[in-house]
């Protein structure tokens, strides 16, 4: 985990379905937050990352590390529509906030764009400082995923993160460093 100190970009979503509708990173700070960008069609997302989200979400306190969802449509528009996206966070019991990734046009949703996703599922790793601290595009380990997350919930005791530890993949305004 190497990069720059600079924060994470905000979300750029267009709603948020079963969290405060102006959730931000801003608000979250103090927490570790670990958001999983997915689409509801990704086979991988659905067999794989969603139920890793729901059980980190189950394992760590709420107080300590927010767990988000992030659906980031870049293929299949007409078949993933709010509407369409608020049966499956009910039908696969998601208890977490998820954002709806805003749309730009022909482009990449605005999220995943600013940083630079492959696909989905991604996930995105924010220290209790608010820096990106990891990005990973498809499945990662339950017990590696445990760790790295335990690890950030620890860093708030140590001396290296009040000093300010490095931050992941080198975030500035808005952008992120491929």
């Amino acid at each position: 985990m190497s990069g720059t100190a600079g924060l994470a970009p905000e979300f750029d979503v267009s709603e948020w379905i079963g969290g405060p509708p102006d959730l931000s990173l801003a608000e979250l700070r103090g927490k570790v937050v670990v958001a999983y960008a997915f689409q509801m069609l990704c086979p991988g997302c659905v067999a794989e990352a969603l139920p890793q989200a729901r059980r980190l979400a189950a394992v760590f306190p709420r107080e300590m590390v927010a767990v988000l969802g992030l659906h980031t449509v870049f293929e299949h528009h007409e078949a993933m529509m709010p509407l369409a996206l608020r049966a499956f966070i009910q039908e696969y019991r998601i208890d977490f906030p998820v954002g709806v990734d805003r749309a730009n046009g022909r482009e990449l949703p605005r999220t995943m764009a600013r940083y630079r996703m492959q696909g989905t599922p991604t996930i995105l790793m924010i220290d209790r400082a608010g820096r990106l601290r990891r990005q990973h595009f498809g499945h990662v380990d339950d017990i590696a995923l445990g760790a790295e997350v335990m690890a950030l919930v620890a860093e708030a005791a140590s001396p290296q993160a009040a000093a300010g530890a490095p931050a992941g993949r080198g975030c500035t305004d808005g952008e992120c460093a491929a």
